[in-house]
């Protein structure tokens, strides 16, 4: 197993310092921590923490609440969690509890306190505050906490309590801080495409007609798990044939026939941060012509993007390369006919190409960030460097569009991989993860 890098405390420290400098003066920031959510009776699903507290926190427990306080001028900011407090018998049923003392210890907050305080502390942190920052609709309960908070000020007023009368949202804050990533990120979402794409490498050595697709799932998952990325980032997506044309099909459970192709999503997480990589390839390890005229016209289309990407590049420049691309290239296979250059006008190939061409990649699969979208959609904010994006164009010709010849149908191609912009144009984080026709057949052919 390779050795992996970890956040350090000072990265999280940097960060909730960076929001603080973000935050009006006399202000207050509050953050919850993300609940377990029951399964069956008295099991829980995986613990997945709020992204945005674990951004600022490094903290990976349930129920925690984040406060961030900044004085009025010269006074001093503070950093607070309220945490789970040690239990014994607690701790035997369900494991080990990190507590107020140590969290202060390890997370370098400036206090720490247990759960059970927060109803008495939360509103002496609010009073005379002038602003209260949250993250509007991210957790309803921890809304309503929020107003209970507030309330028992109001309630406290005639004792020279003062309500905090602006309510903020910080997810716009924090979400363009988690768009631009640290070097320390990047050395993380690397280590993770690189697990990433040897599963892709595994999927490929071991499909073949007769296994079930939940079968190459299992051959991912113990890839990933095998490496340290012990969850999934999403719902692995292993499609054969026709499948291949649901774009979030996860049900796993079908035969692979020989002749078809086979259309796999997935991307492992490692310390909280995702990759996302589709390969597409054939179940037998030979592309038939039409499938091979598809596919390349797909990878073409992406390595032109791929290509494009720099500082000052937008996704709606690079839609219209691959719009165009992909126009002409489905013009030419003879499945679409009319005149060219109106084709490629009324961006045609939207018949066949469903998506979008690509979205921000960290902490999230579907990364926070602005994308400034104009009222035509188009996605117009300027590349910079560390941003982390999927290129992902793919066309999906259903087995029952009788609007093609007989031989496309069922035929779906997607290729993505996993692109840092640097200062002097891109990183593919996605190297070892086989694209080339002549690659996939060469790796399963072995």
């Amino acid at each position: 197993m390779m050795k992996h890098t970890l956040l350090s405390r000072d990265e999280f420290a940097a960060r909730r310092a960076a929001l603080l400098d973000k935050m009006g003066e006399n202000s207050v920031a509050l953050l919850s921590a993300g609940a377990e959510v029951t399964r069956s009776n008295d099991t829980q699903y995986p613990f997945c923490q709020n992204k945005n507290f674990y951004y600022l926190t490094g903290f990976n427990e349930p129920g925690a609440v984040l406060v961030l306080s900044k004085g009025a001028q010269t006074s001093v900011n503070q950093a607070i969690l309220f945490c789970p407090d040690k239990d014994p018998l607690q701790e035997i049923w369900h494991g080990r509890r990190v507590g107020p003392q140590q969290a202060q210890l390890d997370y370098g907050f400036d206090l720490c306190f247990a759960l059970e305080q927060m109803d008495l502390l939360i509103p002496q942190y609010l009073d005379g505050k002038t602003q209260i920052y949250s993250c509007h609709g991210a957790d309803e309960l921890f809304d309503q906490r929020l107003q209970a908070w507030n309330a028992a000020l109001r309630a406290a007023s005639r004792q020279g309590c003062k309500v905090v009368k602006t309510l903020m949202d910080c997810s716009d804050l924090v979400n363009e801080m988690r768009l631009i990533k640290s070097p320390a990120e990047l050395v993380i979402m690397r280590q993770v495409n690189q697990i990433s794409g040897l599963a892709h490498q595994r999927a490929m050595k071991n499909c073949r007609a007769g296994k079930f697709e939940y079968q190459i799932e299992a051959d991912i998952l113990h890839e990933f798990a095998q490496h340290g990325a012990r969850y999934p980032a999403y719902g692995t997506i292993v499609a054969g044939g026709d499948n291949g044309n649901i774009l979030h099909y996860t049900d796993n459970s079908e035969i692979f026939n020989d002749g078809d192709l086979v259309l796999i999503d997935a991307g492992g997480e490692l310390a909280g941060y995702a990759a996302d990589i589709t390969r597409t390839f054939p179940v037998n390890g030979e592309f038939s012509a039409p499938q091979k005229a598809i596919y390349q016209l797909v990878l073409d289309a992406q390595n032109l993007a791929i290509s494009h990407i720099a500082p000052g590049q937008t996704l709606a420049q690079l839609n219209t390369l691959v719009g165009e691309r992909l126009t002409r290239g489905l013009y030419a296979l003879g499945i679409l006919s009319g005149e060219l250059e109106q084709l490629i006008q009324d961006n045609a190939c939207k018949k066949y190409f469903i998506h979008g061409l690509g979205h921000w990649l960290g902490l999230d699969v579907h990364d926070v960030g602005d994308y400034q979208v104009n009222q035509q959609r188009q996605q117009l904010r300027e590349f910079v460097p560390g941003m982390v994006m999927t290129m992902e164009p793919g066309l999906y010709i259903p087995l029952d569009d009788s609007s093609v010849a007989k031989k496309w149908r069922g035929i779906a191609v997607r290729i993505e991989d996993n692109i840092l912009v640097s200062a002097d144009g891109y990183e593919n984080l996605t190297k070892n993860s086989p694209k080339s026709v002549a690659d996939i057949q060469a790796l399963m052919g072995q």
